[in-house]
This record gives C-alpha cells, sequence and structure tokens, in this order.
C-alpha cells in the first residue's frame, strides 16, 4: 500500500469511527455506512489483483466520507445543511442531494476504470454511454431497497428514506444521480486517462 493509500484509509478509518459514536439512531447509521463497509471489504479483498489509480481511490473515499456523515446524523438532519435550510438558502436540507450527486460522480469513475482495464473498450462514446447506464442501474436498485426496507419496517425507515416530505424525492434523485455521472465524465475523463497513463492502462 503507497503512503498516500495509507492516508486515504486512515482518514477514512477515524471519521468512521466519529461517526459511531452517538449517531442519531444506530439502525439507521448502519442503513447509511453499510455500502461502504462492503465497498471496503471489496477493495481489501481485490487489493492484491486489483488496484485502483490514486484518483479512483481518493473519490471512493469522498463517496464513504458522505455516507458516513450522512449515517452520524441522518440525511435530513446534517447540521450544516439544517443552517443553510434556516437561513432561507434551501427549503429543506439538501444533503441527501449531495449524496445521489456523489452515487452518480463517484460510481462513474469506478465503472470507466473497470471497464478501461477489464474489457476491449476504448474511451469514447460507447464507454461513456454504458458508464452512465451503470449509474443508472446503481441509483435505481438503490431507491428500490430504500422502497424495500420502508415496506418491511414502517416508520422505523423514516430517517433511512429521508424524504422530508417531498413526494417527488426518488425521481429527483435519479436526476441527480444521472446529472452526476455526466459531470464525471465531462470533468474528469482527461484526468483520469493521464492517471491511467501513469499505470500503463492507457498508451502514453
Amino acid at each position: 500500500m503507497t503512503k498516500y493509500q495509507k492516508i486515504l484509509l486512515s482518514t477514512v478509518t477515524a471519521i468512521f469511527i466519529w461517526s459511531a459514536i452517538n449517531p442519531h439512531d444506530y439502525f439507521t447509521w448502519f442503513l447509511e455506512v453499510v455500502p461502504a463497509i462492503i465497498g471496503f471489504i471489496l477493495l481489501a479483498a481485490t487489493y492484491k489483483k486489483f488496484r485502483f489509480s490514486n484518483v479512483t481511490y481518493t473519490l471512493i473515499a469522498l463517496h464513504a466520507v458522505i455516507l458516513m456523515v450522512g449515517g452520524h446524523s441522518t440525511y435530513a438532519e446534517v447540521p450544516l445543511f439544517n443552517w443553510l435550510r434556516d437561513i432561507g438558502i434551501f427549503e429543506r436540507n439538501n444533503y441527501d442531494k449531495i449524496g445521489h450527486l456523489a452515487q452518480g460522480f463517484i460510481p462513474a469513475i469506478v465503472a470507466r476504470e473497470i471497464l478501461l482495464r477489464t474489457s476491449p473498450l476504448k474511451p469514447g462514446k460507447w464507454l461513456n454511454f454504458i458508464v452512465v447506464s451503470i449509474t443508472g442501474l446503481i441509483t435505481a436498485l438503490y431507491e428500490i431497497i430504500e422502497w424495500l426496507v420502508a415496506v418491511a419496517i414502517g416508520s422505523a425507515g423514516d430517517a433511512f428514506l429521508g424524504t422530508q416530505g417531498y413526494i417527488w424525492d426518488t425521481q429527483s434523485d435519479m436526476a441527480l444521480c444521472l446529472l452526476g455521472a455526466i459531470l464525471a465524465l465531462v470533468l474528469l475523463t482527461k484526468f483520469h486517462n493521464k492517471q491511467l497513463q501513469k499505470i500503463g492502462v492507457l498508451p502514453q
């Protein structure tokens, strides 16, 4: 493991520990952070055979932090976004929208790197289309999981859903995920390509 990767891991571990100390409630905390836990297990299990570029590891760490902050306070009660709501910038606590934007932005780069390293696909339109489709599938599955949890546990799942009475919450979440994936491809493709060139995935 490189020094940079150790710094990322240490930072995420510290935030994970913080998030687990007196969260809003432990059931919601677990539901929110379990994707990060699963992600860590997968990354650790595959590290010797498949190591991502630093930009991808950085984005994964950022996504984990977003999940842990949301898990600690619940997405509807993150203090900074409560404050932004209270001073009139937002009508509701919009931290969950940051989470869903990241749910498109970060998996897009993860999927892009996996496809470039394990398939015949090359940078271009078809790769971009498939990456956006994968992120759309991810967010659709997540919304289905939220629905199933809500049906299974009733009002106890309200904090996990975090709709805050907004009837179009699911649709707006999916739209933000789509926007996040497109933004990732527009903003990071060139930089990501350079990172992949450094590790020999793409030609110089």
